[in-house]
């Protein structure tokens, strides 16, 4: 029976769904072989990016799955090393050379990079490549809202998606309020923290069986209700499936809250601080 994944519309008026595939780290054939599994399971946005080095396998995913490209969504992100103006309007044309597509529907700045003070050049290359068709709608991750900010004033364009650090154990409440305010979708990367073993956590158990549900299904859900749009990434048919499967239950709102009262202050997987941590 096929899933019908509720969508979310972006501030440009794109609308892509409320659950998509996150690709990192599937490459090569086994790659291909897991992507187009998940787009025959029903995902149609799939994520990618250039430092993940698999955006030809996405492509020949998108080749080799049956559904009409313009059904799906591809997702690639600019690496910090390209943000000069120059180098970050060639990577997104090699982005595109290298998944052999003509266009992205989501290109996004994979990370702020703020000592070398060089993000806005490389959005207003997002700006410019969206005129130019390449893109449909352009966003970042990991930004702060000084940052995004900066990007409105500066070029007057803010980002449609922001795609942060966000699970139980980090819930970025005070980031998605600003979202929220400025009107800028918000999706989760690592949305089950390290990996599914790591949300063995009495309180998601309980909930768990509650609906009779698993763990990652129960933290998708609370993706889903706290507005967030979620990238699991599984290899596993079953899996993908099964990650899929949250839109025939809902969790009240002391469920909610029991979820988010979980959130640390220190809750981030690697210390990534966009403040200072830097990826090119």
């Amino acid at each position: 029976m096929e899933i019908r994944i509720p969508e979310v519309t972006l501030n440009d008026g794109l609308r892509i769904p409320a659950i998509g595939f996150g690709t990192y780290p599937l490459k090569g054939n086994d790659g291909v072989n897991a992507i187009v599994s998940a787009i025959h399971n029903g995902y149609r946005l799939i994520d990618s990016a250039y430092n993940y080095e698999n955006e030809g396998a996405v492509g020949e995913a998108v080749r080799r799955s049956s559904v009409p490209r313009q059904e799906l969504l591809i997702t690639s992100k600019l690496p910090g090393r390209y943000h000069n103006y120059d180098k970050a309007k060639a990577t997104i044309q090699e982005s595109l050379y290298r998944a052999n597509l003509d266009y992205y529907d989501l290109y996004l700045i994979h990370w702020p990079n703020p000592s070398k003070d060089t993000y806005v050049e490389a959005w207003q290359a997002l700006i410019d490549a969206k005129k130019w068709g390449l893109i449909r709608s352009i966003g970042v991750c990991n930004f702060l809202p000084e940052h995004l900010d900066r990007l409105e004033k500066e070029t007057g364009v803010k980002p449609s998606i922001n795609q942060i650090e966000l699970h139980p154990f980090f819930n970025q409440a005070e980031q998605r309020k600003y979202h929220e305010e400025k009107n800028i979708a918000t999706e989760s990367w690592s949305p089950f923290t390290r990996g599914i073993k790591d949300l063995e956590n009495e309180t998601l158990r309980t909930i768990a069986a509650h609906h009779k549900k698993t763990i990652p299904q129960i933290v998708l859900r609370w993706h889903y209700q706290l507005g967030a749009i979620s990238i699991p990434k599984s290899a596993s048919p079953v899996r993908q499936v099964e990650n899929l499967s949250i839109f025939d239950f809902s969790l009240d709102d002391a469920e909610m809250a029991m979820i988010s009262s979980l959130s640390q202050p220190d809750g981030r997987i690697a210390n990534q601080d966009p403040a200072v941590y830097e990826e090119f």
